[in-house]
């Protein structure tokens, strides 16, 4: 009798698709077991390569980063002014993120499996450096502007649906009936729930300002 065949895989295999599934399934409809049907193998054949979700979302964001350096239009040109480059660097991280259903939770708080990432740190923190940046300062101004991305895009995503509409619940002329004795709060849904675009940009613009009045090389002086 001939032995069954075995289907061979490897991490950024899983990974990849994971990731073709998540924006049909979203994240708490990915599940290992259709990871594996879509792989033809059985869901234990997965825990040989991830012990649980968290490691397998490790992973996700792994590919995730790589797909996104690789895309000329999002790696910043070198020669930038370092204002311009933590602009540019999470403009194109939101990008990254919004091209994946839920992209932002798999992101988040998850630990890169390679170390390719310090190479982009590395330029990242050079440049803050180089500008007069004390190092400690250059880290916070780059960690600042990476989380406030993160987590707009997570606030983002986590109000619309897969086809990019609000969800249920999130309608802003209903929110505004039900607040009705709070008319501030009330007149400020179409503001947060709505213009992401825009309000991406001058909430980026507005941590890039404060970077500057706070930590550039004579501020406050």
């Amino acid at each position: 009798m001939a032995a069954k065949k075995t289907t061979r895989i490897d991490p950024a295999q899983v990974a990849e698709v994971a990731l073709g599934l998540l924006n049909e399934k979203g994240l708490e409809g990915l599940t290992l077991r259709a990871i594996a049907g879509e792989l033809n193998v059985q869901a234990p054949a997965l825990y040989w390569h991830f012990k649980n979700k968290q490691a397998l979302l490790d992973e996700m964001a792994t590919v995730m980063y790589r797909r996104m350096v690789a895309d000329p239009a999002v790696r910043p040109p070198g020669d930038l002014s370092w204002q311009e480059r933590i602009l540019a660097v999470n403009r194109g991280l939101r990008a990254g993120l919004l091209s994946y259903r839920d992209g932002a939770k798999v992101y988040s708080g998850a630990r890169f499996t390679g170390d390719d990432f310090a190479t982009d740190m590395e330029r990242q923190l050079r440049a803050l450096v180089d500008a007069g940046f004390e190092l400690r300062q250059a880290v916070r101004a780059s960690t600042t502007a990476y989380m406030f991305t993160l987590g707009f895009v997570t606030e983002e995503q986590g109000a619309q649906s897969g086809a990019g509409e609000l969800r249920e619940g999130f309608d802003v002329e209903e929110r505004a009936e039900r607040l009705a004795d709070f008319p501030l709060a009330a007149a400020a849904g179409a503001e947060i729930f709505g213009g992401y675009d825009d309000r991406f940009e001058e909430g980026l613009q507005l941590i890039v300002a404060g970077i500057e009045a706070r930590y550039a090389p004579g501020a406050g002086k």
